[in-house]
């Protein structure tokens, strides 16, 4: 009983003390992953995924900077309004875009940023590429990737009180096995409701950053009609069923306009 009583107080105070609260969206999540350990492993899976890729220059991938640029000052310009620049502070922004016919991107912790060519005939133009890039550079704001090694963590019995030579040891073995660097990298598989967060948190940065919000809607259309074949797209594999994305949108739409007519939108 006593050993009970004791893990149970143990995981209630786990619980309080790595408790992280998103400002956008209000959901709380458990967050007790070491964040440097996991920006250094990001960068090296980063550059790993670089050096094994056909990084693309010209009009289309100073498209994915333009865009990238807006939306990480305006999620700059957000924290700061709420006073918490300091959850910014050592985000190192890179944006790049792939040559590769994967429908599909992603954002590393700490603002490192893939786009692959396969997914542009379906974004279409900058408004669409901003639905994809809000959406990920959301999952890196919200902690997701801290969120499911501290599930991983938790799931092996590795808590905040472990012997940190430990704890770092073990944290090191799990982010390397959830981030794998290969040259079609393999990131974190998130949950539903991780990704559900990131698309109301991503349509609110793309309105922040002065994108129509309301062509999430055809741009989440044009991707269902994608994944219609044989295989889903990557980018689909984990997230929400059309009809629930689509509804949750729209549902999400009044407040993303009001963030968009604040950034000059009609």
């Amino acid at each position: 009983m006593k050993i009970t009583h004791l893990l149970g107080i143990g995981a209630f105070a786990l619980s309080v003390t790595a408790c992280t609260t998103n400002p956008m969206t209000g959901r709380s999540s458990l967050q007790f992953a070491n964040d440097s350990d996991i920006r250094n492993s990001a960068v090296q899976q980063y550059q790993q995924t670089l050096k094994e890729s056909k990084v693309v220059t010209g009009a289309q991938a100073q498209m994915v900077r333009t865009v990238g640029n807006r939306i990480k000052a305006a999620a700059e310009k957000y924290y700061a309004s709420i006073g918490r620049s300091a959850d910014l502070a050592n985000y190192q922004w890179e944006f790049n875009l792939l040559q590769d016919k994967q429908v599909n991107a992603w954002c590393m912790p700490g603002g490192k940023v893939v786009v692959y060519t396969g997914i542009l005939p379906i974004t279409k133009d900058e408004t669409g590429l901003a639905v994809v890039m809000g959406h990920e550079v959301a999952h890196a704001l919200a902690g997701h990737g801290n969120e499911r090694i501290s599930q991983a963590m938790v799931a092996q019995g590795i808590g905040m009180a472990s012997g940190l030579a430990v704890k770092n040891e073990k944290t090191a073995q799990i982010i390397q096995a959830l981030y794998t660097p290969t040259s079609q990298v393999v990131l974190l598989k998130y949950g539903r409701g991780q990704e559900s967060e990131a698309d109301k948190m991503g349509l609110y940065l793309m309105a922040m950053a002065g994108y129509d919000p309301r062509q999430a809607v055809p741009f989440w259309s044009r991707m269902e009609a994608q994944s219609s074949g044989s295989r889903q797209p990557e980018f689909l594999s984990t997230h929400p069923s059309p009809q629930t994305r689509i509804g949750d949108i729209e549902k999400d739409l009044p407040k993303a306009l009001e963030y968009y007519r604040a950034a000059g939108g009609k």
